[in-house]
């Protein structure tokens, strides 16, 4: 074995794509010192996404001025690519799950504002074209929060402007489009999105993802009644069908905003950063690709970093070994779809976050092992 291709995402609310991928590679480097270890840390569209296509480019970062989900002040990124045209714009940045305490938490009230503000900034600056990666969402109201920013506005029957968040939806009435930045008629967006879920249903933004956004199941059922009602004003009014595509449901119904306002394309987050880190070239002469995320589970059939890498490296007939966080229902299912071992870095029973506080440690731990193995193969 002469080379080995390290390619993960972050580890939410732990480690960085690239963090992982630095003490993956430590860890083989240590035991391995003649074998070429390459680091490219990946991302799919949520957290991570704007670092992994900034470095990946030689792009910049900037910062603006915008509020969080819950509508305090805070200071959040975004990135131009290196061909100076394209805008990055990560709702996870400024709409994020992570950005509010689990006990704060409420998809009834949170924003998307803060999103629609950096894009606002990305057009002050000339960007004209957009990568907008929806994963890592606190919000479940639609893109509504975004769209008031760049000059929507939403009414209930009595006249009066809607408040912010996803419960408000179920009083929509009407939409004016009137004051929409007209900047955008000029833009074209590429939403990066690590889910295929409709807006609304079963399988919809408010029953896949509430509950981790601080969802009950009485909220789960609100918020999905109101982005129902919510598509059927789309539909009525603006003559966009946007309730059941794939992707709709994305970031708490940010991708049907996008779908019904903006000239764009979904697509799977993990292709564009694939692109964009050339990936497929690390792999032409590579033996073994490495890589991993938070937690590998039937979800992750859906986009996510672990199996888009994992169908690429195929494409090279390369093995592909998966190191997570944890394991999931339907992780069976993931050796169907290119990846050959999964190492779970949790050993033993213990809490989230112990795991959490862990997880640096834990994840030398496993990478240490695969090292050994790979020095018995040898």
């Amino acid at each position: 074995m002469k080379k080995i291709v390290i390619a993960p995402d972050s580890f939410k609310e732990s480690l960085s794509a690239k963090q992982v991928a630095h003490e993956i590679a430590a860890a083989l480097q240590s035991q391995l010192p003649e074998i070429e270890i390459v680091q490219v840390p990946m991302a799919d569209g949520g957290e991570g996404t704007l670092a992994a296509l900034i470095d990946a480019t030689g792009g910049l970062l900037h910062s603006a001025s915008v509020h969080d989900p819950l509508g305090d002040e805070i200071v959040a990124q975004w990135g131009m690519l290196g061909d100076g045209q394209t805008a990055v714009i990560e709702m996870a940045a400024a709409s994020g799950l992570m950005l509010i305490s689990p006990e704060r938490r409420n998809p009834l009230l949170s924003s998307s504002e803060g999103t629609g503000e950096l894009i606002k900034a990305a057009l002050d600056a000339g960007a004209r074209r957009f990568i907008l990666a929806l994963g890592g969402s606190a919000t479940n109201d639609g893109g509504s929060g975004m769209l008031r920013v760049l000059g929507v506005q939403f009414y209930d029957a009595e006249g009066q402007m809607l408040a912010a968040g996803g419960a408000a939806l179920s009083r929509l009435a009407r939409i004016d489009v009137e004051g929409l930045d007209q900047r955008l008629v000029q833009c074209e967006f590429d939403i990066a999105c690590d889910v295929n879920h409709p807006l609304t249903g079963a399988r919809g933004a408010s029953a896949t993802f509430g509950s981790q956004k601080g969802a009950t199941p009485e909220m789960v059922a609100t918020l999905d009644a109101a982005l129902s009602h919510y598509a059927q004003i789309i539909r009525e009014q603006l003559h966009q069908d946007v309730e059941h595509l794939a992707g709709a449901g994305a970031a708490g119904g940010m991708g049907a905003a996008a779908l019904a306002f903006f000239r764009c394309r979904l697509r799977r987050g993990v292709d564009i950063v694939l692109e964009a880190t050339g990936l497929a070239q690390h792999l032409l002469d590579a033996d073994l690709v490495i890589t991993g995320e938070g937690r590998l589970d039937g979800q992750s059939l859906c986009g996510k970093t672990p199996i888009g890498v994992a169908q690429l490296a195929k494409q090279y007939q390369l093995p592909v070994i998966a190191i997570v966080g944890c394991v999931g229902d339907g992780v069976d299912q993931v050796y169907e779809h290119g990846i050959d071992a999964v190492f779970s870095c949790v050993d033993r029973p213990m809490s989230q976050e112990e795991a959490l506080a862990n997880a640096q440690s834990n994840l030398r731990r496993v990478a240490l092992n695969i090292a050994a193995l790979i020095k018995i193969k040898s």
